[in-house]
């Protein structure tokens, strides 16, 4: 059983961490759209942060808002943690996938239509016991506002794959309306984000135990 701590849409913050065997990340780390200043800002305050933070081990992924890693990545400095674009990992017999892609908005990092992101998360291995996603499956904290009320934005194709795949855990961010925990067929769904739709970090970190297949 590992313990597990899970935020996503930091945009800048750094939150307190609590002790834990693996923290896990899922986007949307910086702030600001230029590469070169979010390159700076991982290697003197990011990188920095992570070594303080109270975690065995750190998985993360990127966002959205993380232009530097699409547009940049030889930018991203060395740091401790497990970046996981589109793979995966073995940490305290866990199997953790991560992925960056979420559903085209606008013109942001990593977004893709469904046939593309059909394609990407289909990789997700058979036996995966934990998945860090940026972006939310179809119905699970995935409501933004719209005139006459919220609709739901996450992925189809995801939400098909992990409900193949069934997962212990599944954690994503990037719609902040959507925080909060939701269990469907043996799988917790979270929506981790760490700020409201205003960009201010309100939230605490969420925990989770998890075991092993």
């Amino acid at each position: 059983m590992a313990s597990v701590v899970a935020i996503s849409d930091l945009h800048g913050n750094l939150p307190e961490v609590p002790a834990c065997d693996l923290l896990l990340i899922a986007g949307d780390i910086c702030h600001g759209w230029r590469v070169s200043p979010q390159a700076q800002w991982l290697r003197e305050t990011f990188r920095p942060w992570l070594e303080t933070v109270p975690a065995r081990e750190i998985v993360g992924v990127a966002g959205n808002h993380d232009w530097v890693f699409q547009k940049a990545p030889h930018l991203v400095p060395e740091m401790r943690w497990h970046y996981l674009e589109d793979r995966g990992g073995e940490l305290f017999g866990l199997n953790i996938y991560g992925t960056p892609w979420q559903p085209r908005f606008f013109d942001w990092a990593f977004n893709l239509d469904e046939p593309d992101l059909e394609v990407k998360f289909a990789a997700i291995p058979e036996g995966t016991d934990v998945v860090v996603s940026h972006g939310p499956p179809l119905g699970f904290g995935d409501l933004a506002p719209r005139p006459g009320g919220g609709v739901s934005v996450g992925s189809p194709s995801l939400r098909n794959r992990l409900l193949k795949v069934r997962p212990r855990l599944s954690v994503f961010g990037h719609i902040h309306e959507g925080r909060g925990v939701y269990h469907h067929d043996g799988i917790v769904f979270a929506n981790v984000t760490l700020v409201n739709p205003a960009y201010e970090m309100v939230y605490e970190p969420m925990r989770f135990q998890v075991e092993p297949r």
